[in-house]
């Protein structure tokens, strides 16, 4: 369920997106914050994949399937129009119209402390390449943004830019990585030609983790060396001050809500071994203030968190955590689970779970979390190192750190196993098939495994940006059809035993890849542990009940195959 307020302080509506079962397609419905309950006569937007942004009080601009066909190759809208409320969805008026070959074609509403508000219409040329459209009284204009960046926020009349490619304005150039605001007056005179100012910029280990707005200021999380850090800017008439925000270090931070009627803002922090606190942040004199933690689920009384680096095959340092227990024998024989993302610039980052706690560090296994390439741990040139053709330099990375680790004698072949899901399970499907021999057990979670025919399963045409176009690039599809798990499987290899797990409901990769992957196991001889929940979308479970089993069959499986 998510949700949408309306672009005025005042008000108390919102949009409520309910999804059936975990699907990503929802049904859209105005809700009344004071009441408790839906609005009589209000806003409903049918069941199905749509983007919806407040325009004002009576009008919402929204892009779904309008018609049959209304849909890219993705199967996302890429129609804009304006629905008025109490008029029928046939009577809603196009403001905008992308293409079939698009990715998408989203809408988003920004409101400041002042009440100056941006709409802005993106249009997704792929998943990394954007055009950014201003709305409008004068209609619907393009913003001379670079292709590789977004706006995220808008804070006294200026709007702020994640910039994922460097922006050339003149003979200055704010570089990949940073954050960036340009005035928004300005643009609405001539939005072909933004002047941007710098807000923040990465140095060699630092990236943008993540933005958002109050009032008056601008809240900052980046990363130093995968360890958070949160910063508070406020803007002046020559620039921005910087007040950092005193986080606990080596734990991870996000931003959570924030307030354009007051200062305030929630942000929550997570270690390994430290539970996830939420606190209140007053963005005006930068304190925080600890309103809720959760409280200890396991004991990590006698667990160390150490950070280690492993050489890759092209030289470069990969670091990554490692947890265990302060007294382990450097032997080779504690079980250890390794896992990792490594793709679509999401950075993988300290993380509370309970469940491995009590079931896996308690019982004396080591975690491990990579982080590799494909990833945004250190900026965008860090996920760009393995896009499309580039990519085996990530699973190499992967690899490395599994040898590191044998190596270091923290554990052997017989005590590994791997785990990760979405990209992170192509990620398992491809060491299994690469280097079976460094794992006793791999777990493959909600995965893309046939890279061949992705772009003819649910969203997968979306993703030829991160892993290339198989259908139009000659060189990509002969890397895949080296690399792709499915493709991959032959007959006579010591494989581990796999525990593959999906969803029906999965309609972003689909239970396709994880179906046909198992199926061709078996065919080979091999025997498979699989499990397909009903329900979850792409994800582990539609309610806390079903993720609780999947979480089960998982942690069973681990300790069965490298605690015994």
């Amino acid at each position: 369920m998510a949700r949408r307020d309306l672009p005025r302080p005042e008000q108390r509506r919102c949009l409520i997106a309910l999804s059936d079962g975990g699907e990503d397609a929802t049904t859209v419905r105005e809700f009344d914050l004071a009441t408790g309950a839906f609005v009589p006569g209000g806003f409903v937007l049918p069941h199905g994949k749509q983007s919806v942004a407040w325009e004002d009080a009576d009008h919402l601009l929204v892009a779904r399937e309008w018609a049959p066909g209304d849909l890219t190759a993705s199967g996302y809208p890429y129609i804009v129009k304006r629905v008025t409320r109490g008029a029928p969805l046939s009577a809603a008026a196009e403001t905008f119209r992308g293409t079939k070959s698009d990715t998408e074609v989203q809408t988003t509403t920004f409101v400041d402390g002042t009440g100056q508000q941006l709409t802005v219409i993106v249009r997704a040329l792929d998943f990394f390449h954007y055009e950014t459209h201003l709305v409008g009284p004068r209609g619907t204009r393009q913003l001379g943004l670079p292709p590789k960046s977004a706006v995220v926020g808008l804070v006294s009349g200026r709007a702020v830019v994640r910039l994922d490619e460097a922006w050339h304005q003149g003979m200055a150039t704010l570089p990949a990585g940073s954050l960036a605001a340009f005035d928004l007056a300005d643009a609405e005179r001539t939005p072909a030609d933004p002047t941007p100012s710098l807000i923040w910029a990465p140095g060699p280990r630092d990236a943008l983790e993540d933005a958002d707005t109050t009032k008056d200021r601008l809240l900052v999380v980046t990363l130093d060396n995968v360890r958070g850090r949160a910063w508070s800017y406020a803007p002046t008439a020559t620039g921005w001050t910087r007040t950092r925000i005193d986080v606990p270090d080596n734990l991870a931070v996000k931003l959570g809500d924030a307030d354009t009627r007051s200062d305030r803002a929630f942000l929550t922090t997570s270690g390994f071994l430290t539970p996830s606190a939420l606190a209140l942040v007053d963005a005006a004199t930068g304190t925080m203030a600890t309103v809720k933690m959760l409280p200890a689920k396991f004991d990590a009384s006698g667990d160390v968190v150490e950070q280690f680096e492993a050489a890759s095959s092209d030289g470069t340092k990969v670091p990554y955590f490692v947890v265990h227990r302060r007294d382990i024998k450097y032997d080779g024989t504690t079980p250890t689970l390794l896992t990792a993302y490594g793709g679509f610039q999401v950075s993988r980052t300290p993380d509370y779970s309970a469940a491995t706690g009590k079931l896996w560090l308690e019982k004396g296994g080591a975690l491990v979390l990579a982080n590799i390439r494909g990833g945004g741990e250190f900026g965008p040139a860090w996920h760009e190192a393995g896009l499309g053709v580039k990519r085996q330099i990530i699973y190499d990375d992967f690899a490395a750190v599994a040898r590191d680790l044998i190596a270091k004698k923290i554990t052997s072949p017989r005590r590994l196993g791997i785990q990760g899901g979405s990209n992170g399970g192509l990620l398992m499907g491809v060491e299994f098939t690469q280097h079976p021999e460094l794992f006793a057990a791999v777990v493959i979670q909600v995965p893309l495994l046939d890279m061949i025919r992705i772009g003819k399963i649910a969203a997968g045409a979306s993703w030829a940006g991160e892993y290339g176009d198989v259908d139009g690039d000659p060189a990509v599809m002969a890397f895949w059809q080296k690399t792709s798990p499915y493709q991959n499987l032959r007959a006579g290899v010591a494989y581990p035993e796999p525990f593959i797990f999906t969803t029906t409901k999965d309609d972003r990769v689909g239970p396709q890849h994880a179906r046909k992957f198992a199926a061709r196991l078996e065919e080979l001889g091999y025997h498979v542990l699989y499990y397909e929940n009903t329900e979850g979308g792409h994800g582990a479970g539609a309610d806390l009940k079903q993720a609780a089993h999947t979480t089960a069959l998982t942690m069973t499986y681990l300790q069965k195959k490298l605690m015994d």
